[in-house]
């Protein structure tokens, strides 16, 4: 969070905290880093003069502390002290260290759908703990969420409206962010948790895509794109689109429940965390619908990993066959013989010998009940892409004691040839 000197016109000491920096200023007044004499840091907001001066606003603040006073859960700043009847009142809660959600993406780009579903399962859990103390939040946006390094924190509830208690401004009137107000919010209608949830789904899709679900305009504009058109959701992961939609349901009646949220962003955080970072190209991540929907893995990818190299023994086993066999091709029957070979429809005689034995474990196209196989090194017929197999060691001995003696005879045939 950026600090800024404090200005000449500013306090140096409210209450018994003092006053170090300025974090901010919002429509309620300045927030200011402070600490106490433990040396314990706070966030103090102290509110504008004109505000203070509204005996109504006053009183409706009074009820909104003790309300925020109720509020208990890890994913909120707690509320350290305040001061209802100063001057110039203020609240004092705990600093949290750490960059605003709005800051994280501005600088850093779109969070990844796992980050984001970790996240909006912390938010859910707060805002289940300020609704069961009553207090629904009104002005959730990426500003008002901050990354520290226990996981993200809930602040400024200055506008925050406790069940049963009217608003703090007139009817008609909007009070929050525009882009994530709820519909409810800028018809003037009653504010209910559901109002909050509508806030967490617009903030999810910016943590998703770095901007607004309702793009970007004026006040006017972007109050009438969320009563009247549907959120843009385009760049939010499938993982996490549906539910982001069902959040930014125009009707509340529509909206899941923060309880709702929690469980299934856990979930999809749990699943998003144990997958493998994608390397392939653009054109392979694309998915149908019917893929994304049913969670099938389209053919050709699920095939990718099949198609890996050989192992080296198996190459050169292979080449070695191949080569003997052109050997005992150009050394046993001849022409015809070798014609049998390649058509496989015969078994190789050698020339009139006895058929070789086949493989073991080689399978042949058909059989007919006599020793009658493939030729070695074929391929399986079975399974569609087989490969070959390595050739038979007995076989290849057998064939490379035919090549030596074969080389042998040759030799001494040379030699005799050479006296003469």
């Amino acid at each position: 969070m950026a600090m800024m000197r404090l200005r000449r016109e500013d306090p140096r000491v409210v209450g018994s905290f003092r006053l170090h920096r300025r974090l901010g200023q919002g429509g309620m007044g300045v927030v200011y880093l402070g600490s106490d004499r433990r040396g314990q840091r706070v966030a103090l907001k102290v509110i504008r003069p004109d505000l203070a001066e509204d005996q109504e606003f006053r009183s409706r603040f009074a009820r909104e502390v003790s309300a925020a006073r109720r509020i208990r859960g890890g994913c909120t700043a707690r509320l350290v002290a305040a001061d209802l009847d100063a001057d110039r009142p203020w609240f004092a809660t705990q600093y949290v260290p750490g960059p605003s959600l709005h800051d994280k993406v501005a600088e850093d780009g779109p969070l990844s759908a796992a980050e984001v579903a970790s996240v909006g399962a912390a938010l859910a859990e707060g805002l289940l703990a300020v609704h069961e103390a009553g207090v629904v939040h009104r002005d959730l946006k990426p500003s008002n969420i901050l990354l520290s390094p226990k996981g993200p924190r809930i602040i400024d509830f200055g506008i925050a409206w406790a069940t049963g208690a009217s608003t703090l401004t007139h009817v008609g009137t909007a009070v929050g962010s525009p882009g994530f107000l709820a519909p409810e919010q800028v018809r003037g209608a009653a504010v209910t948790p559901s109002t909050d949830v509508f806030a967490l789904g617009a903030t999810l899709a910016y943590a998703a895509t770095a901007d607004s679900p309702f793009g970007h305009g004026s006040s006017e504009v972007m109050l009438y794109r969320v009563v009247h058109e549907e959120a843009q959701l385009y760049g939010v992961p499938d993982a996490l689109a549906p539910l982001v939609r069902a959040c930014l349901a125009k009707d509340p009646e529509e909206r899941p429940s923060t309880l709702q949220l929690s469980m299934r962003l856990k979930e999809i955080a749990a699943r998003e965390g144990q997958g493998l970072p994608d390397g392939r190209p653009p054109t392979q991540r694309e998915r149908t619908r019917q893929d994304v929907a049913t969670g099938r893995i389209p053919e050709r990818t699920a095939r990718m990993p099949q198609r890996t190299e050989r192992p080296d023994r198996v190459e050169r086993a292979e080449r070695t066959e191949r080569s003997e066999r052109s050997t005992q091709g150009r050394t046993a029957g001849g022409p015809d013989s070798r014609a049998q070979g390649s058509r496989g429809s015969a078994p190789r005689t050698g020339g009139g010998g006895r058929p070789p034995r086949p493989r073991e474990g080689s399978r042949t196209g058909s059989r007919t009940g006599g020793r009658q196989g493939s030729r070695p090194g074929a391929r399986t017929t079975s399974g569609g892409r087989g490969g070959r197999r390595p050739a038979n060691p007995r076989l290849l001995r057998q064939r490379l004691i035919v090549f030596v003696v074969v080389t042998l005879v040759v030799a001494l045939g040379i030699a005799a040839a050479q006296k003469l």
